[in-house]
């Protein structure tokens, strides 16, 4: 390069992941290794491993899906296995069978199937950070 050349821009990386856009139909089997957000429709199954897949209020999923952390705003058919944790948001819908380490299910939101706590990596990560498990309010102590 010389002196009169301007320096080549630093390529611009998409934090954010892939996305799947509204007015897209996938049918098949989608994995990778970066966070993606769907907005379209999809069958099949997705396999993130260690990424974030986020379903989008206007998505909807007919999928069995494996990911480090599902977030649902939409509606979703099928079993959803996360390393970490699963959310789903007060509009979101998901009919099938959750696996995880964390779960958190909003007010207003649908869902259908049974629920599998996985005691992995994080309720390790909750007694690391000091949290301790503590009756529901309204509880009673087991009488021996």
């Amino acid at each position: 390069m010389t002196p009169s050349e301007p320096p080549h821009p630093a390529p611009v990386v998409n934090r954010e992941g892939a996305r799947i856009g509204a007015g897209l139909h996938v049918q098949g089997e989608i994995s990778g290794g970066e966070d993606l957000q769907v907005d379209g429709t999809i069958e099949g199954h997705v396999h993130l491993g260690d990424r974030r897949l986020t379903i989008g209020s206007t998505a909807k999923v007919t999928a069995d899906v494996q990911a480090r952390e599902i977030v649902v705003f939409g509606n979703v058919k099928g079993n959803l296995r996360a390393r970490d944790r699963i959310e789903i948001k007060k509009d979101g819908s998901v009919v099938g069978d959750l696996s995880t380490a964390r779960i958190m299910i909003e007010d207003g939101a649908y869902f259908k199937g049974s629920i599998e706590i996985n005691r992995g990596a994080g309720a390790e990560t909750s007694s690391a950070a000091g949290v301790q498990a503590r009756p529901a309010a309204g509880a009673r102590p087991n009488a021996s």
